[in-house]
């Protein structure tokens, strides 16, 4: 049996960002919890981050992250790079199975455990199962609707949530304001 991974969003707009996710976590065709919460705010809120993946991996990357953050405040492309390389060289760590979109009011980073950082040209981002189909969804909507990043990042959820068995529509999404 194989833990299925999950549906996780963001897009950027010039006044907002927002990261969102559904809730749905299953293990081979069995869902075992429909409402998880897979998005986290940390350091004191400034960071957004959000995790696609085995559930125990997905939480040990995220608090060896949020020890990055503490070691590189206000330096979120830094912590992210610190925390790829540790992921990439650390025996255990590299056995990891999980990838984390982490965002600021600056920057939308990947963190992957190849060792990548990337940072997408047009502010969006998915991962996970249904993150195809999501990022798909977010596209088309950001190139024909006012909608804000925040009603973007729900509607496209919901609708991978149509198509990928691994996502439901339990979405929750987190905002950040990007003014200075």
């Amino acid at each position: 049996m194989k833990w299925r991974r999950t549906t996780v969003l963001t897009v950027r707009l010039k006044d907002s960002v927002a990261l969102g996710a559904d809730g749905q976590v299953t293990f081979g065709s069995m869902i075992l919890k429909p409402d998880a919460a897979k998005i986290r705010r940390l350091a004191e809120g400034k960071v957004l981050a959000g995790f696609a993946g085995a559930t125990a991996d997905a939480f040990s990357l995220l608090e060896r992250f949020e020890a990055k953050l503490k070691d590189y405040p206000n330096n979120l492309p830094r912590a992210a790079t610190e925390l790829a390389k540790e992921w990439r060289t650390d025996r255990v760590l590299r056995r990891l199975e999980a990838m984390l979109i982490a965002v600021d009011p600056k920057y939308t980073l990947m963190i992957s455990g190849t060792g990548d950082v990337l940072q997408p040209s047009d502010g969006v981002l998915g991962i996970g199962s249904g993150g195809p189909y999501a990022l798909a969804a977010a596209k088309a909507l950001l190139r024909n609707t006012s909608l804000s990043a925040k009603e973007i990042v729900q509607q496209s959820l919901a609708i991978a949530a149509e198509i990928d068995v691994y996502t439901n529509a339990q979405i929750q999404v987190e905002e950040l304001s990007c003014h200075p």
